[in-house]
């Protein structure tokens, strides 16, 4: 027998499918050890050793390859064509020789695609496996827990609220941190343009004024009102004629097909998928053999690829839509290795795959790779120039004409930013024809700053800059927003505060490590390393020998003088220059005091240099305490109609708060963002919280209405339940209150038997248990009786198939039993091990 090794399940049982009896294959479950969240699983002063350490969820699956590999003759390993699929290879070989489990024979087998073609062909050429390979996979684990378990705790003890750095992942930041900076410095420069509205032959088009008083006319030229009403005037009363029509052909060529990063790309610009979504769903397309290896930044395909899309072209469109000759393309990324082809359906006879945003990622990279084999687009584009009598005045008229669509007929590529790109239709115009005026405008515009990243435009920047794999752009993005450093809105990455300081820290402390072009030149070493080319512990060495010492130096610093420093760092930022010349530090709330950062437990703010006697504070992410973030002076709202005190509206560094009373005995509450205005009544109603609803009918304890960290909500003997508005917390009644404790209840017997399925799936291909389809407090689930897994948003219920289920149970039973596998080493030593295990859970996040 002849034990295959592979990552997935679904994998598993399609090419145990192509194989034959003689073959068994077992998944891995991704990968089986890493390196143990804590000190020490890296001695850079033993030569870089690395302590693995099994995953505690995969004991089960481990025992069950080492069984099977003690009865085989043979050990195929069948993982992933790339760097992390090598590197499961190895750990497996490695785990299996530790347990003396390890067949004699061990082969290596890659493939581009799971199709039995290409499986039958791998399985005839087997390999050793890549030292080269492992060795960069070793380098990069290394470096990164070295980079995050040293500086992480630097940033925990240094900069409060910081939560971790790493090696791509404070890069990235930065990029998106220093756009903010820019947007925030920009002015807006005031220019206007003239143009006028002209008709021939019955058929309308716009000409811009390029000349005026006999000057060119750049965008920026027309500044002023005056001048704008002056240019439209000498329009209005000018006879314009054709003085040149230039018409010249324009040729466009189809893109390449897709690398990792370009699909991440499109798909964001097209589909609104973020890069982890994208390639969530790739994996999947992938196993289920519909599309080669997802991970590649080659752009190049095979030839029998792309014969067969030769073959689909002629199929579908006539002779004119196939060039003469296949395209050939290479990549004009930096650092691409070409190890793999591109990324493309397996069969080109298939136009459609699966259903929800399974096909419609199938769709486009099927259009993509079809309409890179395609012929040229030609297109005819047009330029009139017309001249009033003077001489001294020109407007001019452009279009685009397609003439022939060729790949343009199939597919288009998005862009991130529109560009104005007048594509319009003109009639048709000779020189010395006076075509009529029927309006002219002048419109005012103001420059813009650059636009705030999207994922496809970041992904794009991080590779042209040579920063990162396009494996690691989902997970790198993903951190970022799991570390709350960024935020997401209208599909564009906003700098948080929290950010926005740590790259301030790192940029003033450990500028090096968060330079392009080191970061850059770094990954170029890595390469060297899977090209054989460097010897891995040579690169951590000369890294680990700068970097240490730095570390070490900053650490010994009091959180004040990283304080005093940052502040000073950030100056240009957090105190601009005034209009009028006054100095920016000074306190607008007491005067005579001088503005500062300070370092607090929740994170940075500004505040007095007064303080206590002045409590002036604004937050620290808006400069000068623009956008609200400046307290101003407290604002009195009234006075309490049963205490006669004041009730203050202030403004402090976790947001706008009202109070009552001085001191210790004073009451104070934080204005909720779904109130409309700030008044009076609403401020006595919120000083009055909590607020009792009344007794419940059936226990007779209370129920109380109040505000909490997540909103407002009840409370009825221990038990919670959720209100929709601050308004209803004063509004709710006991009939009401006591239905939506109910409701809390029964939702929240989300696993309970007793209740009935949305459908009964069938059994699972692989444990044979029954799969039914639940619905749930957050939704859709679908469970096997012991693994619940949340059905995506881009699943529809009515099309989720008996595989696709299984599938999500087969990842979440992969991902959930975690817990509970670092807690069996405490059956052995009861009295340490949980204390033990406790610091490295709060510092792997660290690490990634």
């Amino acid at each position: 027998m002849q034990l295959v090794i592979v990552e997935s399940p679904a994998k598993a049982k399609t090419i145990e499918k192509y194989l034959g009896g003689d073959f068994h294959v077992l998944a891995s479950y991704g990968h089986i050890r890493d390196l143990p969240a804590k000190d020490g699983s890296v001695d850079p002063d033993n030569g870089f050793s690395m302590s693995w350490e099994n995953y505690g969820d995969k004991g089960k699956q481990l025992k069950a390859i080492a069984d099977e590999a003690k009865k085989a003759t043979r050990l195929i390993l069948a993982t992933d064509p790339d760097r992390e699929g090598e590197a499961i290879s190895w750990h497996v070989q490695e785990v299996l020789r530790a347990k003396k489990a390890l067949p004699q024979k061990v082969d290596r087998v890659t493939f581009n695609a799971i199709t039995k073609q290409a499986v039958t062909e791998a399985m005839a050429q087997p390999r050793a496996l890549d030292e080269d390979l492992i060795d960069a996979y070793r380098a990069r684990r290394a470096l990164d827990y070295l980079v995050g378990f040293t500086l992480s705790p630097v940033l925990w003890r240094k900069l409060p609220g910081a939560k971790s750095a790493g090696r791509v992942q404070s890069v990235a930041l930065r990029l998106v941190v220093e756009r903010e900076r820019e947007i925030e410095s920009f002015v807006p420069q005031e220019y206007w343009s003239v143009a006028a509205e002209m008709e021939q032959g019955g058929q309308g088009f716009t000409a811009r004024l390029v000349r005026w008083r006999g000057e060119k006319i750049e965008r920026l030229t027309i500044g002023k009102e005056g001048d704008a009403m002056a240019a439209k005037a000498d329009v209005e009363a000018g006879r314009f004629t054709v003085e040149k029509v230039e018409t010249k052909p324009v040729s466009r060529n189809p893109p390449a097909p897709f690398t990792t990063s370009t699909l991440q790309q499109e798909a964001a610009r097209k589909l609104g998928f973020s890069a982890s979504h994208t390639m969530r769903i790739a994996q999947q397309l992938y196993e289920d053999g519909a599309i080669t290896y997802m991970r590649t930044d080659g752009v190049q395909m095979d030839g029998s690829a792309i014969s067969a899309a030769r073959k689909a072209i002629a199929e579908r469109y006539d002779g004119g839509y196939l060039p003469e000759k296949p395209r050939q393309y290479q990549t004009k990324a930096k650092n691409a290795q070409e190890a793999h082809e591109a990324i493309r359906p397996t069969e080109f006879y298939r136009d459609k795959v699966g259903s929800g945003d399974h096909a419609r990622l199938y769709d486009l990279i099927f259009k993509r790779a079809l309409a890179s084999q395609m012929a040229s687009a030609r297109l005819e584009r047009t330029v009139i120039d017309l001249v009033d009598g003077t001489g001294q005045h020109a407007l001019r008229a452009t279009g685009q004409v397609v003439i022939f669509p060729g790949f343009l007929a199939l597919y288009e590529e998005g862009r991130d930013d529109a560009e104005d790109d007048d594509s319009k239709l003109l009639p048709r115009l000779g020189v010395g024809d006076a075509p009529a005026k029927k309006k002219v405008t002048a419109e005012q515009h103001f420059t813009q700053p650059p636009p705030r990243y999207s994922e496809a435009s970041l992904v794009k920047k991080l590779e042209e800059l040579g920063i990162g794999r396009p494996s690691t752009y989902a997970s790198t993005l993903q951190v970022l927003k799991d570390r709350d450093y960024v935020r997401i809105e209208k599909n564009r990455f906003f700098a948080e505060e929290s950010g926005r300081l740590v790259t301030a820290f790192l940029e003033r402390f450990f500028e090096r490590y968060v330079s392009y072009d080191f970061t850059a030149g770094l990954e170029e070493e890595l390469d060297d390393i899977s090209g054989g080319r460097a010897q891995w512990q040579a690169v951590l060495e000369a890294f680990w020998r700068d970097f240490k010492p730095k570390t070490a130096e900053v650490m010994e610093q009091k959180p004040s003088d990283i304080t005093a420093e940052l502040d000073k760092f950030l100056e240009p930022m957090l105190f601009p220059p005034k209009a009028d010349g006054s100095n920016p530090r000074a306190c607008p709330m007491c005067g005579d005091g001088q503005l500062s950062l300070r370092g607090g437990r929740f994170g940075a703010f500004i505040a007095c240099s007064n303080y206590p006697e002045c409590k002036y504070t604004r937050k620290f992410g808006q400069p000068g305490g623009s956008e609200g973030g400046e307290d101003s002076g407290p604002e009195v709202l009234g006075q309490h109609p049963e205490t006669g005190q004041d009730i203050v509206r202030k403004s402090g560094r976790f947001g706008p708060y009202i109070e009552m009373g001085e001191g210790k005995e004073a009451k104070r509450g934080s204005i909720p963002k779904d109130l409309p205005e700030m008044t009076l009544d609403w401020a006595v109603k919120l000083l009055s919280l909590p607020r009792e609803v009344g007794l419940h009918p059936e226990t007779g304890k209370p129920i109380v209405a109040n505000i909490g960290r997540f909103g407002p909500y009840l409370l009825h003997d221990g038990k919670y339940g959720r209100l929709s508005s601050t308004a209803e917390i004063f509004e709710v009644g006991m009939n009401s209150a006591v239905a939506k404790l109910a409701d809390a209840a029964n939702k929240g017997g989300r696993g309970s038997s007793s209740r009935e399925p949305l459908k009964v799936l069938g059994k699972h291909p692989r444990t044979e248990a029954e799969i039914k389809l639940m619905a749930g407090r957050y939704g859709p689930y679908v469970t096997d009786g012991t693994t619940n897994a949340t059905l995506p948003k881009t699943i529809e219920q009515d099309a989720l198939t008996l595989e696709e289920a299984a599938q999500l149970i087969d990842a979440r039973a992969a991902a959930a039993p975690a817990k509970k596998g670092k807690k069996a080493p405490a059956k052995k030593a009861a009295a340490k091990k949980p204390a033990a295990k406790k610091a490295p859970a709060k510092k792997k996040a660290a690490a990634e």
